[in-house]
């Protein structure tokens, strides 16, 4: 079923606090994601992680349709622990409104940086050429790549964004 304009508006963010809701709304959206999230032991570990970080989601009609976890390393560098949207709703500019949320959430805090980490280009995975590209669409810059952070076949690429 395809998205009006009028239902686009009505898109809802929030934080969510209650872990069990985090740990739900995780799962549920990550399944929706094989080509990225695709190795259930990583899946379980995001699942149970974001229970200790900020998660914000993105609902449409009080329904959940993307979310985004952040984690704090210091206080002006936090990171994109984990995120994601529903497939039928990517392209459609909710993975952008929640980057803003999560922006506008840090800097209200005087956080300076945002980092991320992702599959670097040394992977050919065509999936994350997209998420790459949607991360340098956001403002996020590549500062190294990490070949063996992860595994030898997982190159990690981390990227930051000056907030």
């Amino acid at each position: 079923m395809e998205k009006t304009n009028k239902q686009l508006l009505d898109i809802v963010i929030k934080e969510i606090s209650d872990n069990e809701k985090k740990s739900a709304i995780c799962s549920n959206v990550l399944k929706s994601l094989p080509e990225w999230f695709g190795i259930d032991e990583s899946t379980k570990a995001y699942v149970e992680g974001v229970k200790k970080h900020h998660f914000f989601v993105a609902e449409i009609s009080n329904k959940p349709i993307g979310f985004y976890s952040i984690m704090k390393h210091f206080p002006l560098t936090w990171e994109i622990y984990v995120c994601g949207v529903f497939p039928k709703y990517h392209h459609l500019g909710i993975g952008s409104k929640l980057q803003q949320y999560t922006e506008n959430f840090l800097k209200d805090k005087n956080v300076k940086f945002l980092t991320v980490k992702t599959l670097s280009e040394s992977s050919s995975d065509k999936n994350y050429a997209k998420t790459r590209e949607f991360y340098k669409a956001q403002g996020f810059i590549f500062l190294e790549e990490f070949k063996t952070l992860w595994d030898e076949y997982n190159p990690c690429l981390f990227m930051c964004k000056i907030l």
